[in-house]
């Protein structure tokens, strides 16, 4: 093959991101005898483009396709080779906005309320990715479509299903990049969800403790952005565990106001009404909002106001809402137990009308994700 065809091959891959300056196509097509390029007619060259067009898809499917794969700065490429640089502000400062979706039987969940989520988040760090949110949210669901074939293959695609991460971040800090301000870094990548963290959780219910780790003040960063700079949870996390392994933190704000545990947001049951934490006091919850669609259907009163510890522990029930396990139950705040101490009757109502409008057993795909968690 003449290497104008090959430079022709080369620029491609290389401009769709799949090959490196340099290196060659391992493509039985690129070996093949060919004629000269100068040499055919223009209808022959039609040919050999599209010969040139199958070397590329076959090195796609071969070095990517056949693995799990991601979405960075505009890239398609294996997921054990996404990076970040040391440098950037996402890594130095924390400096990242995030979201986080899954996929329910394969597909992403509640995308557009994701979007419109992270386009405001982004919007009140002052980040612009510089890319739509169409064409992220494109990325996303090419990216968890691949992943969820290859997770599901000889299995049901109700078995398992993803997580799906988007985070952005500034780029390369001055700094640390010859006084240069660097480009922002999108990336976009799954992983399966982890049943076993929360399966039993459907019939055993979710412990809280109160912890001293306080809310980040709305004077620091704006509690409707969702970021990544979560050294209180962490922190939070580790203090819960002190005093009752297993359990969950319950942060507040410094006046006592309740926002959220470290990864979900928080719903009280009073008679028919339910409370939760208004936009000021705790991050606004795309799982929550979906709760409150099948609450209100239900014919639940639902009330955004603050409110305090005391309050949920006198509650009928509490609910937890995020986006890997969608709802649970709370059951004990500081060992002391709320309703029965169990999962209440609304909550498995609202759990089969999730699991109903959906079209999945949410607690049968935990039972037998947790069973097979760790099978090849």
């Amino acid at each position: 093959m003449s290497e104008y065809l090959t430079r022709g091959i080369s620029s491609v891959g290389r401009a769709s991101g799949w090959q490196p300056e340099g290196q060659g196509f391992e493509s039985p097509i690129l070996h093949s005898n060919l004629p000269t390029y100068k040499e055919v007619s223009a209808s022959q060259r039609k040919l050999y483009d599209r010969k040139a067009l199958l070397a590329v898809e076959y090195f796609m499917n071969r070095q990517v396709y056949s693995s799990e794969i991601a979405w960075q700065d505009g890239k398609l490429l294996p997921r054990d080779q996404l990076s970040i640089a040391p440098g950037d502000a996402g890594f130095v400062l924390g400096a990242t906005v995030t979201e986080q979706l899954r996929t329910i039987r394969g597909e992403i969940f509640l995308p557009d309320d994701h979007a419109k989520r992270l386009a405001n988040s982004l919007h009140e760090v002052g980040i612009d990715p510089n890319k739509t949110m169409q064409s992220i949210f494109s990325a996303a669901n090419q990216v968890a479509s691949h992943n969820h074939r290859l997770l599901t293959q000889n299995k049901k695609p109700t078995d398992y299903d993803l997580g799906v991460i988007i985070f952005i971040t500034p780029g390369l800090l001055p700094a640390q990049n010859n006084g240069l301000t660097g480009k922002p870094s999108l990336t976009v990548h799954t992983f399966p969800l982890a049943y076993s963290l929360w399966a039993d959780s459907y019939e055993s219910g979710i412990h809280l403790q109160c912890v001293g780790i306080q809310q980040v003040p709305e004077e620091c960063w704006p509690i409707t952005a969702k970021v990544r700079s979560r050294l209180h949870y962490f922190l939070a996390e580790q203090e819960a565990s002190i005093s009752e392994k297993g359990s969950r933190p319950l942060l507040s704000h410094a006046d006592g106001r309740i926002s959220e545990t470290s990864t979900a947001n928080v719903a009280a049951l009073h008679g028919r009404t339910i409370v939760t934490p208004p936009e000021r006091d705790a991050l606004p919850g795309i799982s929550m909002l979906y709760l409150k669609s099948l609450a209100q259907n239900a014919g639940f009163h639902w009330e955004s106001r603050s409110f305090k510890r005391d309050e949920l522990l006198t509650a009928d029930e509490v609910f937890l809402t995020s986006t890997p396990w969608c709802v649970l139950a709370a059951v004990q705040i500081d060992r002391n137990p709320i309703g029965k101490g169990v999962p209440g009757p609304v909550f498995h109502e609202l759990l089969n009308a999730w699991s109903k409008n959906v079209g999945l057993d949410l607690v049968e795909q935990a039972r037998i994700g947790k069973m097979r968690q760790g099978e090849p």
